[in-house]
């Protein structure tokens, strides 16, 4: 009987009723509370919505009462190492090899995870990606056409460094067939596809992939979002080389420590991680050989530690995003520490600065002034990305201090407390701008 329902829960997942399907697997749950099954398919769905907290707890009993289920433990592992915590998931990951020594999801996994602790992956990149590089995703559309929604490639790195394409790729308009094209075999031949999302954003990170991903769409005729070659040209010692070079900006020096007079305080960081992760400040030449020696590497950048803060004391980052040849204002970030993110910045407790951040949302070239809005104007013309976004701070004189210009910014919508209701058509905008340009180009595609 249970199979009948959960047969009838997918159903409604591929036609993209998520509510109804949420619903038919807790209908299955309460003919068996233990399904291996009805509790995976559940968590994915659930984080495929967003809803990581429930997405967890399913995963979680998924793994308490089938510890032997090894999609539950993969799922279980992708989820953890998504959310921020690569350490607690390995051990899942592991899991699931001692059941199935080969299974290719769970060596991608383990090689992600120790690979975002700074830790030797061995050979499961080869084992885990190595004749699994093209991946079809669920496609939950209505159906268009015979080959059902439209045919999309996004081409992704295996290591990581990807943008997060997931809110504003709907999987019930487009069909996506993923490339990790780091390994992807290039005798090997393309899947049908309309238009191509280059999805790989890191270019200190992802080298491999990009040389793989120039030459997929070398192969194309398809178009393109954000060139390959674009962003390989969006190292972070490239990038700030290029745009210190821009009137009103003022990019730090960034160089290879081993490459570099040091002149302190500096900041260090290992190239190809983000949110802040193996990224330090250095006070004191004393301080240095500790500080280098936390990092996974052992020769990280050196950046010239630029001062962000204002006349009262905190310091602000301001991030906006280039879509489509169009900038949207996304966030202000205020906090009293130099590492400004927004997750453990200060906005929620303070209302001045979520006033301070509304003004800025609403009117941002009155709040950022003429200088770093023609600036901001040239870097979007030099980086050249149809999709990307930048971290800046104001200078006194109302120069650009430019943190980081990239593909690997993130949209998050805010979260469902109304205290951030003023961020939504922010967020609204910029997530809207992306599906319009990707529809756009996919509309103007040829069909291999």
């Amino acid at each position: 009987m249970i199979e009948g329902v959960l047969r009838h829960a997918r159903a409604l997942a591929a036609c993209g009723d998520d509510a109804a399907a949420r619903q038919t697997y807790l209908d299955a749950l309460r003919l068996d509370p233990r399904h291996p099954v009805a509790l995976t398919e559940l968590a994915a769905l659930a984080q495929a919505g967003g809803y990581m907290s429930a997405a967890k707890e399913a995963y979680r009993q998924a793994v308490q009462c089938n510890p032997g289920y090894t999609m539950a433990r993969v799922g279980y592992g992708d989820l953890l190492c998504e959310t921020g915590d690569p350490a607690a998931a390995c051990p899942h990951y592991r899991a699931a090899l001692a059941v199935d020594a080969n299974l290719p999801q769970a060596h991608q996994g383990l090689a992600r995870a120790l690979h975002a602790l700074g830790q030797d992956a061995g050979p499961h990149w080869q084992k885990g990606f190595r004749g699994h590089a093209v991946v079809p995703r669920r496609y939950r559309g209505a159906g268009r056409g015979s080959g059902g929604g439209i045919p999309l490639l996004l081409l992704v790195s295996a290591v990581g460094g990807n943008v997060a394409v997931r809110p504003w790729l709907d999987d019930t308009v487009y069909a996506v067939t993923a490339i990790y094209a780091d390994f992807f075999d290039p005798a090997d031949p393309l899947p049908r596809h309309t238009v191509i999302v280059n999805a790989i954003g890191d270019a200190d990170l992802c080298g491999a992939a990009l040389a793989g991903a120039e030459r997929i769409v070398a192969r194309s005729a398809a178009p393109v979002v954000n060139a390959p070659a674009n962003v390989r040209a969006t190292g972070r010692e490239q990038i700030a080389h290029r745009l210190g070079c821009i009137p009103g900006v003022r990019a730090p020096q960034v160089t290879s420590l081993s490459r570099t007079e040091l002149s302190f305080p500096l900041l260090l960081r290992a190239p190809g991680y983000h949110t802040g992760q193996h990224f330090v400040r250095v006070e004191t030449a004393d301080a240095l050989d500790q500080a280098v020696a936390s990092l996974p590497c052992l020769d990280p950048l050196a950046i010239e530690y630029m001062d962000a803060r204002g006349p009262d004391g905190m310091a602000r980052k301001y991030r906006v995003m280039f879509i489509d040849g169009a900038a949207y204002p996304l966030h202000l970030a205020i906090s009293a520490d130099w590492k400004v993110h927004y997750f453990t910045a200060a906005m929620a407790a303070e209302p001045s600065f979520r006033a301070e951040e509304q003004r800025f949302l609403h009117d941002m070239p009155t709040v950022i002034g003429e200088r770093a809005i023609a600036a901001l104007g040239r870097i979007q013309a030099d980086l050249g990305l149809d999709y990307c976004g930048i971290d800046f701070a104001l200078a006194p004189d109302g120069s650009l201090l430019l943190f980081e210009a990239n593909a690997t910014m993130v949209v998050n919508p805010p979260d469902p407390d109304p205290i951030w209701d003023y961020r939504r058509p922010a967020a609204a905008a910029a997530l809207g701008a992306a599906r319009a340009m990707l529809a756009r180009c996919a509309g103007c595609g040829l069909r291999p």
